[in-house]
């Protein structure tokens, strides 16, 4: 399998795989947002693609008004509609499609594995069972489909790391709000290597946690951040104030799930970096 189209490419995690991609020889399309509107061009992609990975969503880190979240859902499912239709026209399918979601299906009060039923009922809990859902349409029509649920991916040139590091650089990193809330996270190299690992394993389809085996908190996120870059961390950043910046936004940052990645383990991948310190260490130290 040499040809890979993904959408969602200019991403931090759609570079990285294009990057990583591209330097095993791989020959690989970028699907631009125009072209999910036109299914019989998305069509003639697709029929060329032994690969399809779908990573196409608005940021979900943002202040959460109810036009951002039609934008949120909107960029979600209806691109993922987009591609069920030309999989549907295309002659030639896909061997397999990729499709992503989010630990934030999960409700926050248990350490989930993919067998977890102990779903959330917010927005977007929501919106990632209907993302699911919408993608494993696919596999109704013969396409081996696997669904990657992130945790936050942390990489050194971008993503949400590059976004937390000013306040700790500075020495006024801290905790948010008391700290306790679960963070599950994945180092960039260990998400690429999923994708790899996917491609390689013919036999393996359905949902997988792609966070690393020992989620942390945000206060083992924040201890690891200060130990690493040799700054202060007492200094706490209030739920509330998020809240104002970020309106329902803010659950992303103050709420948190815990999952692990059990069928990855079960299945034989080896993780490289298994917690968050060492995560840390490896990205900034």
């Amino acid at each position: 399998m040499r040809n890979i189209a993904i959408t969602g490419a200019s991403g931090f995690v759609g570079q990285s795989l294009i990057k990583h991609f591209e330097a095993q020889g791989f020959q690989v399309t970028p699907i631009k947002r125009g072209t999910l509107q036109d299914i019989n061009e998305l069509s003639k992609i697709i029929e060329k693609s032994d690969v399809v990975i779908n990573l196409a969503g608005a940021n979900i880190i943002n202040r959460w008004t109810q036009e951002y979240k039609k934008l949120l859902y909107s960029s979600r499912i209806d691109t993922t509609k987009s591609l069920i239709k030309a999989f549907e026209q295309a002659q030639n399918k896909p061997k397999l499609f990729i499709s992503t979601s989010a630990v934030g299906i999960y409700n926050n009060s248990l350490v989930h594995d993919e067998n977890s039923e102990k779903l959330g009922d917010d927005f977007l809990a929501n919106l990632c069972k209907d993302w699911e859902s919408t993608a494993l349409q696919a596999h109704d029509l013969g396409i081996r489909t696997a669904i990657f649920r992130f945790g936050i991916v942390l990489g050194s040139d971008g993503g949400a790391l590059q976004k937390m590091l000013t306040p700790f650089k500075l020495g006024v990193g801290g905790t948010i709000g008391d700290g306790k809330q679960a963070f599950s996270f994945i180092h960039i190299e260990d998400l690429i290597r999923a994708y790899d690992f996917l491609i390689q394993q013919e036999n393996l389809g359905g949902i997988f946690n792609l966070t690393a085996p020992t989620p942390t908190t945000n206060k083992g996120l924040t201890k690891a951040l200060g130990a690493t870059l040799h700054r202060p961390t007492f200094l706490p950043v209030p739920t509330f104030m998020l809240n104002i910046i970020f309106s329902e936004g803010a659950k992303v940052l103050t709420d948190g799930q815990s999952a692990i990645p059990q069928k990855l383990l079960d299945n034989g991948f080896e993780f490289r970096h298994k917690n968050i310190e060492e995560t840390i260490a490896s990205l900034l130290g």
